[in-house]
C-alpha cells in the first residue's frame, strides 16, 4: 500500500500539457516538487518545474532515470501509453493502477467496466471494423456517433452519423480504426464529479460541476451545477 508523501517529496508525472501543469502548480502550493516527463521538448508543464525529461514513452533508459528520482508516479490524461505506466511501477508506486489507466483509455474497455458496476450508460455498440458499422447502426439507431477507441478528446476522433448520411463516410473520417458507437442521448445539461480516493479507501469529492461545449470543447465549467439536490447527490454516489 502506498503511504503519505513526505514533504519536499518528488512527484513524477508522465504527460506535459495543461493539466500536467496545473498539476504541478497544485502540487508546489503543498510543497511538493513535480519531474514530468514528456516526448515533447515544447511541453507546457515543463514552464513550472523544478526538472524534466524529454523523452519518448518507451525509452527505458529515460524511464529508469526518472523512476530513480521520483517518489511516486501519476499521469495527467489517460494518453499515456499503459505499457510506460506498468514498466515504471516496477521501480516505484504509479497511481492510480496503471490497470485503471489501460481501462480508461479505451472507450469500449470503459464501457464495459462502468455498465458491470450497474451504472448506466448511452447505449453503444462495438465497431472493429467496416463490416460491423451497419449491424451497430441497427442496434444503436440513428443519430449516433462513431468514436474512435483510443486517442479521442476534444472533440477528436468523432464523427456524427445521421439519417441519410454516409456511414463509410464518418468510418473514414475517423481514420478507419476500431470504433465504438454511441447513441444520442437528450439531455438538459453535461455534469461531472471529480473523485479522489486516499490508501485508506476514504473518497472525497469535489462540488458537481456543469459544463458548457463549443464545437466538442470544454468552454466554461461552472460550480455548483444547477440540480436538484437529489440529483447532485445521485451523481456524487456515481463517482
Amino acid at each position: 500500500m502506498a503511504t503519505a508523501l513526505e514533504p519536499e517529496a518528488t512527484i513524477g508525472i508522465l504527460g506535459g500539457g495543461q493539466l500536467g501543469r496545473m498539476l504541478a502548480l497544485a502540487a508546489a502550493r503543498l510543497g511538493f516538487k513535480c519531474h514530468i516527463f514528456s516526448p515533447s521538448p515544447d511541453s507546457p508543464a515543463f514552464e513550472v518545474v523544478h526538472r524534466v525529461t524529454a523523452a519518448d514513452y518507451n525509452d527505458k533508459a529515460a524511464l529508469d532515470r526518472f523512476a530513480a528520482d521520483v517518489d511516486v508516479v501519476t499521469y495527467e490524461f489517460e494518453n499515456v501509453p499503459a505499457e510506460t505506466a506498468t514498466f515504471l511501477g516496477a521501480r516505484v508506486p504509479v497511481l492510480p493502477d496503471p490497470k485503471i489507466l489501460a481501462t480508461t483509455q479505451d472507450r469500449l474497455a470503459e464501457k464495459h467496466f462502468v455498465t458491470g458496476l450497474g451504472i448506466r450508460t448511452a447505449p453503444f455498440a462495438d465497431v472493429p471494423a467496416v463490416a460491423a458499422l451497419a449491424a451497430a447502426i441497427e442496434q444503436v439507431g440513428l443519430p449516433a456517433v462513431l468514436k474512435t477507441r483510443r486517442y479521442g478528446y476534444d472533440g477528436k476522433g468523432q464523427a456524427t452519423i445521421r439519417s441519410g448520411s454516409d456511414p463509410e463516410a464518418a468510418w473514414r473520417e475517423v481514420g478507419g480504426q476500431p470504433c465504438i458507437l454511441e447513441a444520442f442521448v437528450p439531455f438538459e445539461r453535461e455534469v461531472s464529479v471529480v473523485a479522489a480516493r486516499g490508501c485508506d479507501g476514504s473518497v472525497e469529492c469535489f462540488d458537481v460541476t456543469e459544463n458548457e461545449h463549443r464545437d466538442h470543447i470544454l468552454k466554461v465549467s461552472r460550480v455548483p451545477a444547477v440540480l436538484s439536490k437529489a440529483r447532485a447527490q445521485e451523481a456524487l454516489r456515481i463517482a
